[in-house]
């Protein structure tokens, strides 16, 4: 990396205010009137590089997230790991971060000792927590990727970039910045991020960084399950979803988040591959790309449905009803999965919709208006018409339903015969005169 940062001026680059959100510059202009020094960073300005329109924007400044808050009444202090201050506006979140330092903060000998420590660093090597305060060149070199460390300067409107990233946008390539075996060390979710840019970008990753990634992806699991939850949802409803899962497969990722998942998907059922997760992941960037919104059930069902109807088979062929073996095959499944954190009300609501195609089979069944009422049943009936398609079955059952909710559209606010019971009033008891107790 280079020790001076290069410098491109506004007239060699196509970041424009116009560009921008009006919050992000709103923010960079009050901590600039204040003495400190902001810039946009990150993915915003890389995506505007790009011609992309970017989803957040993220501010990088030599403010204390305590000066932050002085400054802005609409801020939020959040995160141990990285202390951050997000800035509420009425139609979107300003991330402010202050500048970090790769180094470890050095302890004299009369500081307390009792405090918690800014920088705290596994055994592994994992970065535990990092709010050690910086410049900018060293905030730039402790970021993840060369494309996702430059600088916006409202002051004079350049781009200022320490790691190389504008070069590595001009070609098409995803670097780790830095040495990648310890960079991925510190923080194993960078090796998912990794995949993620690549698909969702269209680059290439560079090859020591894609050697580390496939050497390391076993110590996926380090992170938190929580957190590798979040990272799932990213990879698969950004409208690159299939890309990414066959980039998991090829680096070993896919088997350590999800090992049974991934020895599944490498046998074969009645002499067939299991193509039908790419064809899902393919339907659901279609959906995206139509800006329709795919909710994480809905994700979970048809990523893992297949998988799950056979766990579902095999319960029924050893006697087990329809609706206890969908609960017994997702109990397993999330036993299988500890590495992911799925929450309980995502995995309720898959059960319920698998559970559901069940009933639709028993077309129309008793009081139909009723199951149509049901909590999830529009994405149960979606899932229907998918696996429909893909498989040339069911599809009369499929268009059945479809029609009977065209002709028995449901009343605002309607309530299926599963929602959740009204709360009953509780009867107050009368209390008795001290008469009529003595009487008694």
């Amino acid at each position: 990396m280079n020790a001076e940062p290069l410098i491109i001026s506004r007239q060699e680059h196509t970041v424009s205010r116009r560009l921008l959100s009006p919050n992000a510059l709103k923010v960079l202009y009050r901590l600039r009137d204040n003495g400190h020094l902001a810039y946009l960073v990150g993915g915003c300005v890389r995506d505007v590089l790009l011609g992309r329109e970017p989803k957040d924007f993220d501010v990088a400044t030599d403010a204390s997230p305590g000066q932050v808050k002085r400054l802005f009444r609409n801020c939020r202090l959040v995160g141990r790991r990285f202390r951050l201050a997000h800035l509420h506006f009425s139609d979107e979140i300003v991330e402010v971060a202050t500048f970090r330092s790769a180094q470890p903060e050095a302890v004299s000998d009369d500081e307390p000792t009792d405090r918690p420590p800014r920088h705290l660093v596994s055994e592994e090597g994992m970065v535990l927590r990092d709010n050690v305060f910086g410049t900018p060149e060293e905030d730039a070199l402790r970021r993840d990727f060369t494309v996702n460390a430059l600088f916006y300067d409202i002051t004079d409107f350049s781009i200022i970039d320490y790691a190389g990233g504008m070069e590595d946008l001009r070609r098409g390539v995803i670097r780790i910045i830095g040495d990648p075996v310890q960079r991925f060390t510190e923080d194993p979710v960078r090796m998912v991020r990794a995949v993620r840019f690549a698909a969702l970008l269209g680059f290439a990753v560079e090859e020591s960084t894609w050697q580390a990634l496939i050497d390391l992806a076993p110590t996926i699991t380090r992170a938190t399950p929580p957190r590798l939850y979040e990272e799932i949802l990213k990879l698969f409803l950004q409208g690159e979803g299939e890309a990414c899962y066959q980039q998991l497969r090829r680096t070993g990722l896919l088997a350590a988040l999800f090992p049974c998942f991934s020895e599944w998907l490498d046998r074969e059922t009645s002499g067939f591959p299991h193509v039908r997760v790419g064809k899902a992941l393919d339907f659901i960037d279609q959906c995206r790309g139509r800006g329709a919104d795919v909710s994480p059930q809905f994700l979970l069902s048809l990523l893992f449905g297949e998988y799950l109807e056979e766990k579902v088979e095999r319960f029924r062929t050893e006697g087990v009803p329809p609706h206890p073996a969908t609960d017994m095959a997702m109990a397993e499944f999330l036993g299988e999965t500890p590495t992911v954190q799925i929450p309980h009300r995502v995995a309720l609501m898959v059960r319920q919709i698998l559970a559901m195609q069940h009933r639709f089979r028993k077309a129309p069944g008793r009081q139909p208006q009723s199951f149509t009422a049901r909590p999830g049943f529009t994405e149960a009936l979606a899932y229907l018409r998918f696996r429909a398609e893909v498989t040339g079955e069911e599809r009369e059952l499929c268009t059945w339903w479809e029609n009977f909710v065209r002709e028995h559209p449901l009343p605002a606010g309607g309530e299926g015969d599963d929602a959740p019971p009204s709360p009953r009033r509780k009867r107050r008891r009368r209390r008795r005169s001290r008469g009529t107790r003595r009487e008694s």
